[in-house]
């Protein structure tokens, strides 16, 4: 939809061009309305309107809000309808599997997934967390996640998502999102948008340009869109001034209009932070509900934003009847279009995500009733071995001068050095949330996190296939008793030297890094374990487990490392995948999702780590679209001889040819259709509530000796009704235009009409062709490599288009195809609010293995 003033349609050029300049667009809130050239999601709509037009106010409402932190058996659960016998949703993080509970899995990490470069593995990656997820009774998997992109390299949750490029997390959050929902959940893409740090982020005020945001921050989440992800998570930071989760550019203008995003919002955990403001910006679920702790003088009147304050604002006409319609129905359409085929039924929760105890509180909260909360459902089926296959798949070989692979029948003695390499000596659960280093890091810290079933430690692995084919063993854990890790690798024909970095979420701080990583340095004298080592023995090798890149200039240079690999985040199996390809029993084929600077300051961003005044903290994005590699490689930014490993980087154990590469235009040349489309009107959905009438919505008689402790309901209280502080502190009705409650026909975006934008943008205009071949003497994986040059002075001089795994036999050539659209070889017109290609540059395209490593190009012929 346009976004309309009361002086009429806002023209269009006034959106933001200047960095802070903050746009006024986006009421009203877009309504989701009949498809019927999408079979699928017709029927989902269908019945979603159906259901929708049986409820009360208050039924419809209490679908829409959460009962409270700890208000009962999942981290988030709405409201129910028991008159329908519909029980509320459940809500479970995380993006690597379900957390707080017992017999699930522990995936690798988004940015293992990223690493495989895989999207097979990355779509099984999803298919089984959405398993699992349902075999526990959940609705709503709290994943994946696209923000934090990456921006800065230490930001504490990059490594929740996939990679600083777009297009590679574009790819894989969208393959992970139709994983997901292929078993009946629904995904949740977050954490939308801009929050890419943990410092400050609930407060910071991000300002940014509309072309980075297109460009770079937003392309991520049209994929999303466009695979159909059933809900989008806001974040907590404002962005352009105002609070994501109630932001009516960021919401209504971008996701729901611009990319025609059909499923619904809801609030990350506390990120509410009104009434009126949320509802009418585009929020369609608020989670938990509550204000997560006691009420207290500052807290709305309701102890919520929504629930009874929701009610109220509609019946005093501050929220219209279609607002609170739409959002049901958003709801609704979303839970019966992963509903379908094999997953029809429902699972109901079989545990609690507070106690792993089999009986305990159905209210934790309120401690009662006591009731069996566990079932222990054990969820786990074969995914071990996928997760084995991740682990190993998405190590990256950074450097290996040819000591890999290791033989299992020539190799005489091992040593294996540092606390990283082996088990936590009190369990790999034992430090909450994951926040700690004492032993092995197979995943971060905080609330992206789940409980281990087991955890394979590297030491563990090594040693049994020591064991097995008469290989010497040795092993220290200390990573500061230097004298002994040096004695213990000068008795080994090898040593392997293990070093982590680990980062998370800013509830929890590990030696004063409070989330965000203070710096690129490894941990626990990492750095200097690793120099000590190496000095005493010429066959060392590192191993690293981080959640982003580390400065190891030092080791990449050293004579005595003969190689150095990147294990990330692996997961239960962590161990085992490590060992499959230092002995080479799994094809190497991770390639780096980040690259590696030579010092932090080499990265062109900035943490923001101290504001003048921390309460409303504003930070600017100077680099614009220059992240990662665009910034290292793009003249006049960055430096590409201050690069250490190149994104897209990774050694295997052969070497490949390229050959022959044909770029073929197959679309029409010239422009593509403008949306033209205009909407329905707003519909309404069953029977219309008359404007302040009370009747029938306040708490029904009698209910008082029933109520939960600090439960969110729905009803109205007729006092709180007519105070003057009758919804929520901020904003009140004043501050919103009549457009904002407009349910009339609306104009549509010319760059929006489907899901993920204009349909006209994945049209598919040339096909890259590229003949690889294996040159070596080993069977191996290729990832062949599609970036385009834009050729033009303002943009990033490489771009990534395309990517794919190759298995190829020795001497054996296969042709790899890549398709590029009208989006892929285009730019952001903010004036226009519409993508172009331009055509005044003469665009490229490259092929190879890395972003500095191109073997042929082309010409696009425009």
């Amino acid at each position: 939809m346009r976004l309309q003033t009361s002086a009429g349609l806002l023209p269009l050029i006034s959106l933001t061009t200047a960095l802070t300049e903050t746009p006024f667009l986006g009421f009203p809130s877009p309504w989701i309305s009949p498809d019927p050239s999408d079979a699928e999601w017709q029927a989902a709509y269908e019945k979603a309107v159906a259901f929708v037009s049986q409820l009360t106010l208050t039924e419809k409402v209490n679908l829409t809000t959460g009962t409270g932190w700890e208000g009962d058996r999942c981290i988030g659960k709405t409201g129910s309808v028991p008159r329908l016998g519909f029980e509320g949703f459940c809500l479970m993080d995380g993006p690597l599997g379900v957390r707080y509970v017992d017999k699930a899995s522990a995936f690798p990490a988004g940015m293992n997934a990223a690493a495989t470069f895989s999207k097979r593995l990355i779509r099984a990656r999803g298919e089984a967390m959405g398993e699992e997820f349902r075999g526990k009774g959940v609705d709503v998997q709290l994943g994946p996640v696209a923000g934090a992109l990456g921006r800065t390299p230490q930001g504490g949750r990059n490594w929740e998502g996939f990679s600083p490029d777009p297009y590679l997390t574009g790819v894989a959050i969208a393959e992970t999102i139709r994983g997901i929902q292929s078993r009946g959940v629904i995904a949740c893409a977050k954490h939308y948008i801009l929050n890419e740090q943990e410092h400050f982020r609930g407060s910071v005020d991000v300002r940014i340009g509309d072309k980075t945001m297109h460009e770079l921050y937003l392309w991520p989440f049209a994929d999303a869109v466009r695979a159909g992800v059933g809900s989008v998570m806001c974040s907590y930071n404002r962005v352009n001034g105002t609070y994501a989760c109630e932001n009516k550019w960021v919401q209504n203008y971008l996701l729901k209009s611009e990319l025609g995003f059909r499923g619904f919002v809801m609030s990350d955990w506390g990120a509410q932070h009104s009434t009126l403001g949320s509802a009418l910006s585009g929020l369609d679920m608020a989670m938990p509900g509550d204000m997560m702790g006691p009420p207290s003088a500052s807290s709305p009147p309701y102890g919520s934003h929504w629930g009874g304050a929701l009610t109220q604002a509609v019946l005093k006409g501050e929220v219209p009847q279609w607002r609170l319609d739409d959002m049901v129905t958003r709801i609704m359409t979303s839970f019966f279009r992963v509903h379908v085929g094999s997953y029809t039924s429902r699972p109901e929760p079989n545990f609690s995500a507070w106690t792993q105890n089999t009986t305990g509180p159905q209210y934790k909260y309120s401690n009662r009733p006591w009731t069996t909360v566990n079932s222990h459902v054990d969820v786990q089926a074969n995914h071990s071995a996928l997760i084995r296959e991740l682990a190993a798949k998405s190590t990256v070989i950074l450097k290996n001068t040819g000591i890999l692979p290791l033989s299992k029948s020539s190799l005489t003695s091992l040593a294996v050095i540092g606390n990283d390499a082996h088990d936590n000596p009190n369990g790999p659960n034992s430090c909450p949330e994951r926040a700690c280093i004492n032993g092995t890091v197979a995943m971060g810290y905080g609330s992206g996190t789940t409980d281990f079933p087991y955890l394979i430690s590297p030491a563990t692995a090594l040693l049994g296939l020591s064991q097995e084919h008469n290989i010497t063993f040795f092993n220290t854990t200390s990573n500061w008793d230097l004298p002994t890790a040096q004695s213990t690798a000068s008795n080994a024909s090898v040593a392997i030297v293990f070093a982590t970095a680990t980062s998370g979420e800013n509830f929890v701080s590990i030696d004063g890094n409070a989330g965000d990583r203070n710096n690129l340095t490894l941990w626990d004298n990492g750095d200097a374990l690793i120099r000590a080592v190496a000095a005493v023995n010429p066959n060392t090798i590192v191993v690293l487990h981080t959640s982003g890149p580390v400065v190891i200039d030092h080791a990449d240079k050293h004579p005595n490392i003969s190689a150095i690999l990147w294990a990330g985040f692996p997961g239960q199996e962590s161990g085992n995948g490590l060992a499959d390809v230092l002995f080479g029993d799994v094809h190497p084929q991770g390639r780096s999702p980040f690259t590696w600077g030579k010092d932090l300051e080499s990265y062109g961003v900035e943490l923001l780590t101290v504001a003048p005044d921390p309460r409303s903290p504003r930070q600017e994005f100077p680099e614009g679209v220059f992240v990662d590699y665009r910034w290292f490689l793009s003249e006049g930014k960055g430096e590409r001889g201050r690069v250490t490993y190149g994104f897209g980087h990774g050694v295997g154990y052969t070497e490949f040819e390229y050959g022959d590469l044909v770029v073929e235009r197959v679309g029409e040349r010239g422009g593509y259709e403008v949306n033209k489309g205009r909407t329905i009107p707003a519909p309404v959905m069953g029977e219309v509530v008359d404007i302040g009438d009370l009747e029938g919505w306040t708490e029904p008689e009698g209910f008082e000796g029933w109520r939960i402790p600090r439960y969110v309901y729905p009803w109205v209280n007729a006092t709180v009704y007519n105070s003057e502080n009758g919804t929520a502190r901020s904003p009140g009705i004043g501050d919103f235009p009549p457009e904002a409650r407009d349910g009339g026909v609306q104009e549509e975006l010319p760059a929006g009409g489907k899901e993920g934008g204009n349909e006209g943008l994945y049209e598919v205009l040339f096909e890259v062709k590229v003949d690889v071949k294996n040159a070596g003497t080993r069977e191996g994986v290729e990832v062949v490599q599609l970036y385009l040059s834009p050729n033009n002075p303002l943009a990033p001089s490489l771009l990534l288009r395309g990517f794919d795994d190759v298995l190829l036999a020795p001497n054996a050539t296969k042709t790899v195809t890549f398709s590029l659209t009208r989006r892929d070889i285009s730019e952001w017109n903010t004036e226009a609010q519409n993508w172009e290609i331009l055509t005044e540059y003469q665009q490229t395209v490259f092929v190879g293995s890395s972003s500095m490593d191109l073997r042929l190009n082309r010409t696009l012929p425009l």
